[in-house]
């Protein structure tokens, strides 16, 4: 290396070493040597000088932490732009809403014209009804106080004459007939005249009844009376209204409820059977075959069955040709236009896909406990001939299991009705985090009341049917199936606070993906039917007006306890025994 080199690269290093000991002094040199294109080759070429290590590895120190400051800051601006995008989608959101509000008002100006008028002339018609009614109730009152004060004053006149022996107990009589002609057939049959001319305690008796009833009413004419229902979200809403409070003089009652034991009764004889069943059991098959025959040779009733089923039938004997079914899914939907009874032989399973095939009103379904558990199939299969001939005869208890209405709404929606095809859900909707590793993020609204984020496994919205199912697994309660609600049941949620909780059949629960969560969602409707749920999507669910009913063999109450005693094995134990310390 030249001298000129030496001398050069030399006075670099000094000037560098200058530079970092003491910054606020060569600030302006560091700068301009740094800036030097020659000083930069010359460094590259030369060989570290003793004591630039200590600088680079500063420096890299300081590298490091101005890039955790940058991807600090790139954090806050991705979730300051997720952020502003979430209140911009509610913003349109709420735009939308209140524009088809304005639509729907400015459509209906007319109408609620004529309704204020309508209830403006009521309320006149009204209000001259009590001006002419209350002066006549005030004189009303005037005149019954002065012939009161006139009665009394005559029956004194009355004794007193009575005491001087002036008039007897018959002038009295025809006095008190002449006074009041039209009070005779009572007066005669509660009035009687004693040997001593005094009147009896009847009719003292019954003037006090008389007064202390007055006093009732006016009591109940000054209180309020008024009526109370269930609040209705809009036209558009999945809440149904349903009158069961009424108010009669401020006395509140409830009237009957769902809940209670219904029974079914045919008007007239069913003709039309369906009868789905289990596929790949023999066992299931062989009922199958007994029960087509026994049904049309018996009972002289239609029988249909699944494509799959009828074939089996036709292999087995081509006698089955009167067994009916269907072409395509097409006319699944009108199926319940035609069968009068469903009959499944299987578990809880054929129960579900039972109710899958019917997107509107079911009709009762006769479940054979065909599979493992069996929490709705209370029917053995061994007396299938006495359980239906019970059954088409009738009356029959039934259980009304309730379906929720789930639907999904996609970000790009313009609002909260424009959906995609809906589903129902039998047992639950579960809205877990798929194959992804991380925890999944879920905001969760209860009729646009935020409710909690859910930060975990996933969710399980069940019916209160589905109670023993997955929701019970994820610690859930055990529920009867005729009391409406929905269940709120979180799945190994990261939090020791986050309890299940039931919340009433007439609200609608949101789930959204928040732009913010590291991972879509996944919903699964009863197992099956799994859909993506990216960030601004909502899962909508809702009870939905159809019930499932299912028949029991006793009553709902005393088949949904025996079903986890024996299913669950509920509360087994063994006994304790009888010999031992005892309180004396």
């Amino acid at each position: 290396m030249s001298p000129s080199k030496l001398d050069s690269t030399a006075s670099f290093g000094h000037e560098a070493s200058v530079s970092c000991s003491k910054p606020e002094n060569g600030s302006a040199d560091s700068v301009s040597v740094f800036h030097s294109e020659k000083a930069v080759e010359e460094l590259l070429q030369q060989t570290p000088v003793s004591g630039m290590d200590e600088h680079l590895m500063e420096f890299s120190e300081a590298l490091r932490t101005v890039a955790k400051v940058l991807r600090r800051a790139a954090e806050g601006k991705a979730s300051a732009q997720a952020e502003a995008a979430e209140w911009k989608r509610r913003y349109e959101l709420e735009r939308a809403r209140n524009i088809q509000m304005e639509r729907k008002v400015s459509g209906n100006n007319n109408f609620e014209m004529l309704q204020r008028r309508w209830i403006r002339s009521s309320l006149d018609n009204a209000m001259d009804m009590l001006r002419i009614m209350l002066p006549c109730l005030f004189f009303w009152e005037i005149g019954k106080e002065q012939n009161k004060r006139i009665s009394e004053a005559r029956m004194e006149d009355r004794l007193s004459e009575e005491k001087n022996g002036d008039i007897d107990c018959g002038r009295v009589k025809i006095s008190d007939s002449q006074s009041m002609p039209q009070n005779k057939p009572n007066e005669h049959s509660e009035k009687s005249c004693m040997k001593n001319g005094i009147w009896s305690h009847e009719v003292l008796r019954d003037r006090e009844s008389d007064s202390n009833s007055n006093a009732n009413l006016n009591k109940l004419m000054n209180k309020a009376s008024f009526k109370l229902s269930w609040w209705c979200n809009g036209e558009n809403g999945d809440q149904h209204k349903h009158d069961i409070v009424s108010f009669e003089k401020g006395n509140i009652t409830t009237e009957e409820r769902s809940s209670k034991q219904i029974s079914l009764k045919w008007e007239s004889d069913p003709q039309t059977v369906l009868i789905l069943t289990k596929p790949n059991s023999v066992s299931v098959q062989i009922l199958c075959i007994q029960m087509v025959r026994w049904l049309k040779e018996k009972k002289k009733l239609n029988v249909y069955v699944e494509p799959r089923v009828r074939a089996e039938l036709l292999a087995e004997s081509s006698n089955f040709n009167h067994v009916q079914t269907w072409k395509d899914d097409s006319e699944i939907t009108h199926l319940h236009m035609k069968v009068d009874l469903v009959i499944t032989l299987g578990g809880d399973g054929t129960v579900l896909w039972a109710a899958s095939m019917f997107k509107g009103p079911v009709p009762p379904i006769v479940p054979f406990s065909l599979g493992s558990l069996g929490f709705m199939t209370p029917f053995h299969s061994e007396h299938f001939k006495e359980c239906l001939d019970s059954v088409l005869r009738g009356p029959i208890s039934i259980t009304l299991r309730h379906r929720l209405l789930c639907r999904v709404v996609r970000d790009a929606a313009k609002n909260e009705y424009e959906t995609e095809e809906p589903f129902l859900v039998l047992n639950e909707v579960t809205i877990d985090r798929g194959i992804s590793s991380y925890l999944t993020n879920l905001e969760c609204y209860c009729d646009n009341s935020f409710v909690t984020c859910v930060q975990g496994d996933g969710l399980i919205l069940s019916t209160t049917s589905g109670s023993t199912a997955y929701s019970l697994a994820a610690g859930g309660s055990m529920v009867h199936p005729q009391v409406p609600g929905i269940l709120f049941t979180p799945i190994c949620p990261h939090s020791l606070s986050f309890r299940p909780l039931i919340l009433p059949e007439h609200v609608t629960v949101r789930i959204m993906v928040p732009f913010n969560s590291r991972s879509p969602a996944w919903a699964s409707f009863d197992g099956k039917d799994r859909k993506l749920l990216a960030a601004g999507d909502a899962l909508l669910c809702s009870m939905a007006p159809w019930p499932v009913p299912t028949a029991c063999q006793v009553d709902s109450t005393n088949d949904f306890l025996r079903s986890i005693q024996d299913g669950l094995h509920w509360n087994l134990r063994k006994a304790q025994s009888f010999d031992g310390p005892r309180d004396t």
